[in-house]
């Protein structure tokens, strides 16, 4: 087990504690208010008991009807009373917790976006996704079945105690015989509970990971018929998570009637030792019944309390997993002062180095420049380093050597969100949300009008098919905009880069998973996006490339050729050998 799946050993953890407790801060009134009704509560528990003994003793052996009747009413507006308390304590301390985890949940997800790629690349999506969901939705128990809960528990049982002893202390004694089992039996159910709920977080995780896995590609497993291996993987996992919960089943299973057994020999004892001293005509049959209602709820916090510290424990287990992602580090650094809404589109690469693991270089002393307004293409193999350079323009990855500028300014002196604001970037593998595709066009943004995203189609060439669309715009483009065709899928992704009119494009393999009627309409929508702006293409398909002004040639991470699509050819280098490869089933090639 992970240490990060280790149980602390401590019953409770005050840094973890004090720091999910600066949430109630904002909550001041909201926290005072449940404490209170704790409070209030444990106080007027013992009140019903002892009006049930005067009851019994002055009014029922006495046979005053009228006055057992005045006390039956004022024991049914106790009951309300007591309900209307308990009611304030658990509406109180709930809306405590799930007002905590909305600004937990907020903070967490804030931060999650803002982790460098870097860290997806190595933390599965699922984890992720646990730790946002349901483990925080574990810390809201802390509140309404864990703290406030335990203190209040706490206080009942300390001021039943009291008022028992100070009643009778013999009969109290009697009662509390079996106590010391029952905290030796509670001391060994919260340990065997915290390990099996512990186990089942890590379980939990587990599905997580593999579900959100699996059926993002579930494509693969179809297509090479892996459903059965895979089909047995999460068998496998699904047994796991179920044995945990088992194990959790059986600690309760044996503690519940343990604690059952002792409460029934407290109260035979109670009966015992009672009624001798009625028959002595020490004890009077109301104090009697008073105390049989005095173990019943002695006993019921007992009960309750070694399940809350595990909810306690559990919740502070799940803070910490949270914890450790707010306080990831893998954050690109944003300390910027200048405001890219004003670039020109003038890119500098000088000796870049770059890394994603110590001296594995992905790209080596890479240096090249673009001028305002120009089209360079980079083409080379997979894995040559082109869509790296990309990466490293928009500061989704950092740079180990060299220097990226933009009109003669360090990528890391511009403010991060107008940076990216300002650099347009169409990728291969096109993202739609499951929104209609006026809202995955402009991305929620208010500023971008329904009249702004049809002119932009219209001019892009997506209105005609957008057009034909079931609700057109409204048309619910499904997760990952599965209802939609490549293609069709890829205009999108240039209106979207058209609405946010930026300064620098970047195309990455835009045209490299289309039919031939698809490219032409998005080659004419490439040539309306790259007018005018600083343009950097990444392509596979060399026909697509051929009017830019500069072609970069790259190979394993390096520059090796440079120039327009007539001078690479004159080379007979490796530009040439690609596009001879590509073109030589062709009748004619233009060139």
């Amino acid at each position: 087990m992970s240490k990060e799946n280790k149980i602390t050993g401590k019953t409770v953890d005050f840094s973890i504690l004090k720091r999910i407790l600066c949430y109630a801060r904002f909550y001041k009134g909201n926290f005072a208010l449940a404490v209170l009704a704790t409070i209030t509560f444990a106080f007027l528990s013992p009140v019903r008991p002892i009006l049930i003994q005067y009851t019994f003793d002055n009014f029922v052996a006495k046979h005053n009807a009228p006055m057992l009747l005045n006390m039956t009413m004022l024991l049914v507006g106790l009951l309300i009373l007591e309900a209307g308390m308990q009611f304030s304590d658990s509406f109180l301390t709930n809306r405590l917790g799930q007002n905590i985890i909305k600004d937990l949940r907020i903070q967490l997800y804030k931060h999650i976006s803002g982790l460098r790629l870097k860290y997806y690349d190595n933390t599965p999506i699922g984890t992720l996704v646990t730790r946002a969901v349901s483990d925080i939705e574990v810390v809201a128990d802390m509140f309404s079945d864990g703290l406030i809960s335990i203190i209040g528990d706490l206080l009942k049982l300390f001021v039943i105690l009291g008022v028992m002893l100070f009643l009778n202390y013999r009969l109290t004694l009697i009662v509390l015989i079996p106590i010391p089992v029952l905290l030796i039996a509670t001391y060994i159910f919260k340990k065997a509970v915290a390990a099996s709920f512990q186990d089942v977080r890590t379980q939990v995780a587990r599905l997580n990971a593999f579900v959100q896995e699996h059926i993002t590609g579930m494509n693969i497993v179809q297509i090479f018929n892996r459903e059965k291996s895979e089909m047995n993987k999460f068998d496998e996992i699904n047994k796991k998570h179920r044995d945990a919960n088992i194990r959790s089943i059986k600690a309760y299973s044996i503690f519940f009637p343990v604690v059952e057994i002792l409460s029934s020999t407290s109260l035979g004892l109670l009966v015992w030792w009672g009624g001798r001293e009625i028959l002595q005509n020490i004890t009077s049959m109301g104090q009697l019944v008073e105390f049989i209602m005095f173990l019943n709820m002695m006993f019921r916090p007992i009960r309750q309390l070694a399940d809350r510290f595990n909810t306690l424990q559990m919740g502070m287990v799940s803070s910490d997993r949270v914890f450790k992602v707010l306080d990831t580090k893998e954050i690109i650094e944003n300390k910027g002062k200048h405001n890219a809404a004003e670039i020109k589109g003038n890119v500098e690469l000088k000796n870049v180095w770059l890394a994603y693991s110590e001296e594995d270089w992905v790209l080596k002393n890479v240096s090249f420049s673009v001028k305002e307004g120009e089209t360079v293409a980079l083409v080379g193999a997979t894995g040559a380093g082109k869509s790296s350079i990309i990466n490293l323009l928009n500061r989704f990855y950092e740079y180990n050597k060299g220097s990226i500028t933009i009109d003669g300014i360090d990528v890391r002196d511009y403010e991060l969100s107008s940076l990216r604001k300002n650099i347009g970037v169409v990728l291969q593998d096109v993202f739609l949300f499951s929104d209609s595709l006026a809202n995955n066009i402009s991305l929620n943004n208010p500023e971008i009008s329904r009249e702004k995203i049809i002119e932009s189609a219209k001019i892009v060439g997506a209105d005609e098919f957008i057009s034909k669309l079931p609700n057109g715009y409204d048309y619910n483009a499904m997760e990952r905009g599965a209802m939609l065709s490549v293609g069709q899928r890829q205009l999108i992704s240039f209106i979207r880069a058209y609405v946010y009119n930026p300064r620098i494009l970047v195309l990455d393999e835009a045209t490299s998973s289309i039919d031939t009627e698809s490219e032409k309409l998005i080659q004419t929508a490439i040539d309306i996006l790259t007018k005018g702006r600083t343009s950097i293409i990444i392509a596979h398909r060399l026909a697509t490339i051929q009017k830019a002004d500069k072609i970069i040639v790259m190979d394993k991470g390096e520059i090796i050729e440079v120039g327009n699509h007539q001078e690479l050819l004159k080379l007979n280098g490796q530009y040439k050998r690609l596009f001879e490869l590509q073109f030589k089933d062709e009748e004619k090639i233009s060139v």
